[in-house]
């Protein structure tokens, strides 16, 4: 019996996407379900950074460090418009972490990974500086550092498309309702939203990428197993904009965690995020009271103007799913990933095939997928091909490495003249729209506009503001109905963009209705 699929993906957040993207590239016939929208859990409720994670060196995680900052400046280029450096400024405080300890830790940082365009640290003088203007006096001394900031969402949804675009199946909305493994193939029972009933369609191996579902997968296949997966709960706040220029902060807590304030969709200010375990439902996470005052504190410990909770104009939480490695704290589990290949019951006695649990890769066609970071989906997603590989033999070469993301083909330091040249290839549009609509779909901006010569050539207008770049038309809307899987509002305003910041609930209403026509046609 011939398969649908070699490789079948559950899960559509960054570690699924990336997986299925790479093994498409690679020539495997792959499918991917997401029983949701793409990147509606953990991967779009990040901090929206690709980063090494100063304060891991802290906790001697030096192997996922060096890893991730080799990572962040290869992922910029590969995605330019929707990734970008970011320097961020680490006031010292007296009573916290010492001053050598912070330059030990960043020398560290700048060295252990490679670092070729980003500039270096640097120390800085608050009180002679622009960014020390937003902060308490008592800050005098700071040092300034890089990482880059990233469109989490847009992340997911880009590797998606680039499967797609490689032959990948890519199911949203579908939901694995079973699993059966029998005469050598899995056979994977999926239940698409609004449909009557499920299909079955048939793999040679399955990767679990569930994220904090990664349990309940595992539990279809074998009911009872153990949990392996820690959930912590992680929540941000956005308040108005709380300083001018465009560098982002770390902050130190007395409890020895950090939060970040960081620049956000131009008139908003982002700080997060929060560390606790979370044992609710997994549909319903949300913000705590005690979250939002616990950043409201935090962020007013530095900023001269206190951060209140009248000044919140959005939050959001969202669960990682880290591996448990037993560690006693929340903010010490560790966020490396962890990638086991696991055997399978045999079709014949329903017993495990290897009696020592060691794994024989002839049977073993199930991977599981743990933990994980933005920053590192492409090395992990390498990492389990090198396990497909093992079990389905060679395709092809691994080939991310120097890969673009859709849309990602100009220059890394080359956003500027990319804004230019579509400006002058699209003279209606404002400067802000522009800067947006590259932002978002880098080279693929000629895709969505096409021919359009005018404004009204877009089509409908859903609100937004003008002057700040948010206006949505209906010629964008399609254009991620069509190549973006977005079906309802809520997939276009929170997660292929931010518009729901500027877009009103009647204006939401009026794009509902307008998707729901769309989609009928």
């Amino acid at each position: 019996m011939n398969p649908d699929y070699d490789v079948f993906v559950i899960g559509g957040g960054i570690n699924g996407c990336g997986i299925a993207r790479d093994a498409a590239g690679r020539g495997y016939a792959v499918g991917l379900c997401e029983m949701n929208d793409l990147a509606s859990g953990t991967s779009s409720w990040s901090t929206k950074l690709i980063h090494g994670g100063l304060r891991y060196l802290e906790f001697f995680e030096f192997r996922l460090v060096r890893e991730a900052l080799k990572e962040r400046e290869l992922l910029w280029r590969s995605a330019p418009h929707i990734i970008w450096p970011l320097r961020f400024i680490l006031p010292h405080h007296e009573g916290l972490r010492p001053a050598w300890l912070l330059r030990v830790g960043l020398f560290l940082y700048d060295h252990i990974g490679g670092r070729d365009e980003l500039p270096a640290t640097r120390s800085l003088l608050l009180d002679t500086n622009e960014v020390g203007k937003p902060l308490k006096k008592q800050f005098r001394r700071a040092f300034e550092y890089s990482d880059c900031w990233v469109n989490d969402a847009r992340l997911v949804v880009l590797n998606a498309r680039d499967a797609a675009d490689r032959g990948a199946k890519i199911m949203t909305r579908t939901r694995c309702v079973g699993l059966e493994q029998k005469e050598g193939l899995w056979h994977i029972q999926l239940q698409e939203k609004d449909m009557p009933g499920p299909r079955t369609v048939t793999a040679r191996m399955i990767v679990n990428a569930a994220g904090p579902w990664v349990d309940r997968v595992l539990n279809v296949q074998s009911p009872g197993r153990r949990q392996q997966v820690r959930l912590v709960q992680g929540s941000h706040i956005v308040v108005k904009k709380l300083f001018n220029h465009d560098r982002a902060y770390i902050f130190q807590n007395a409890d020895d965690r950090i939060i970040f304030a960081i620049p956000y969709e131009n008139d908003f200010t982002l700080i997060g995020t929060t560390d606790k375990d979370y044992e609710g439902d997994l549909g319903e996470v949300k913000i705590s009271q005690q979250e939002i005052d616990y950043l409201c504190r935090a962020a007013s410990e530095y900023f001269e103007k206190p951060v209140t909770q009248d000044q919140i104009v959005w939050t959001y939480s969202g669960v990682r799913p880290l591996f448990d490695d037993g560690a006693s704290k929340a903010q010490e589990a560790t966020r490396d990933y962890v990638i086991r290949l696991a055997p399978v019951k045999s079709a014949t006695n329903g017993k495990n095939t290897n009696k020592k649990e060691k794994i024989n890769t002839k049977e073993a066609r199930l991977l599981n997928i743990f933990g994980g970071k933005l920053t590192t989906y492409r090395r992990l997603a390498e990492e389990a091909l090198e396990n497909i590989e093992k079990v389905l033999g060679s395709k092809g070469p691994a080939w991310t490495h120097d890969a673009v993301l859709p849309g990602g083909d100009f220059p890394a330091t080359g956003y500027e003249e990319q804004v230019r040249l579509t400006m002058s290839r699209y003279p209606f549009l404002s400067e802000p729209l522009c800067r947006r609509l590259v932002r978002a779909y880098g080279t693929r901006v000629a895709t969505l506009l096409g021919n359009a010569a005018s404004v009204e050539d877009l089509g409908r207008q859903f609100g937004g503001d003008e002057a700040s770049g948010t206006t949505l038309a209906a010629a964008e809307v399609s254009y991620l109905m069509k190549h973006e899987w977005a079906r309802v509002a809520d997939d276009v305003l929170w997660r292929r963009s931010k518009l729901g910041l500027s877009i009103t609930g009647i204006q939401c209403d009026e794009l509902e209705r307008f998707m729901s026509d769309q989609a009928v046609r």
